[in-house]
């Protein structure tokens, strides 16, 4: 990976965080230890500056197992070798948004992102095609060549609303994905949550999220879109506390951890 740039002062890496809250006379759902592989935080970045991510992993780190670099961000942020080197640190995974896989594919450039992710030291990649046209064929066989050099998230659904597929397809889709070499499958629903698997008010499509949860696969191997308080409860409510939830707003990681962990009254945990 590229020299780390000396944005950071040393002695503000050393900063000690708590694993668990420091009070300890109340219980809590029990919650699975980082590294985890479900239960999943995935935080996205919209373009934080150093100081802004250093925040927000002080605040939050144990609760946030991966931060992504949204849409392209990475390509042009002059911090990102500073903000990798503090997830590093801090013990969070990253990648890089599915955009900037789509638009590299789209310009026959995917050789050179794949090159520029490894030298970034990125262990994780993704897979989308929520903004272009991507035969299905090309992108299964794009996940299981991926898959030989990242651990391998793909994406389903499309970042245009008026692209509507029905319950079945977006479940045979996930089987393929899955068969086909991804660790984990995204539903789509954009930063705004208002596409994909949501309805333009943010709720969820009843019928395919019903479709979602009843149909086999493994929620385990699902990363829900959530980026609305509203979509995070219904997803913990109607998944499980220990649902994978894809782009939180930074500001709302450790909310999140509130939420699983019964601490807000949405989500009150009351023990028998």
């Amino acid at each position: 990976m590229a020299q780390v740039l000396n944005l950071i002062d040393e002695a503000s890496y050393a900063r000690p965080f708590l694993a668990r809250p420091t009070a300890d006379f109340l219980t809590l759902r029990p919650r699975a230890a980082k590294p985890r592989t479900t239960g999943l935080t995935c935080v996205i970045d919209g373009g934080l500056g150093p100081r802004a991510m250093e925040d927000l992993l002080v605040s939050a780190a144990p609760f946030i197992d991966f931060v992504k670099f949204g849409w392209g961000t990475g390509v042009i942020s002059p911090a990102l070798d500073a903000k990798i080197g503090l997830l590093e640190r801090h013990g969070v995974g990253f990648w890089f948004g599915g955009t900037l896989f789509e638009l590299a594919h789209a310009q026959g450039k995917l050789e050179d992102y794949v090159a520029w992710a490894l030298d970034m030291g990125a262990t994780h990649f993704e897979v989308s095609d929520g903004s272009i046209e991507l035969p299905e064929i090309e992108k299964l066989r794009s996940i299981e060549r991926l898959s030989r050099s990242f651990i391998v998230f793909s994406e389903v659904g499309s970042k245009d609303a008026a692209k509507v597929m029905t319950p079945d397809q977006w479940i045979e889709r996930i089987r393929r994905e899955l068969a086909a070499g991804a660790w984990k499958v995204i539903t789509e629903g954009r930063e705004s949550g208002t596409a994909g698997l949501f309805q333009s008010d943010g709720d969820a499509r009843a019928d395919l999220m019903g479709e979602i949860l009843t149909c086999g696969i493994d929620l385990g191997r699902v990363i829900f879109e959530a980026p609305q308080k509203k979509q995070q409860i219904a997803f913990l409510r109607s998944v499980g506390f220990e649902a994978n939830l894809g782009n939180v707003p930074a500001a709302d990681a450790l909310n999140l951890e509130t939420l699983r962990l019964g601490l807000r009254s949405d989500t009150l945990f009351v023990p028998k």
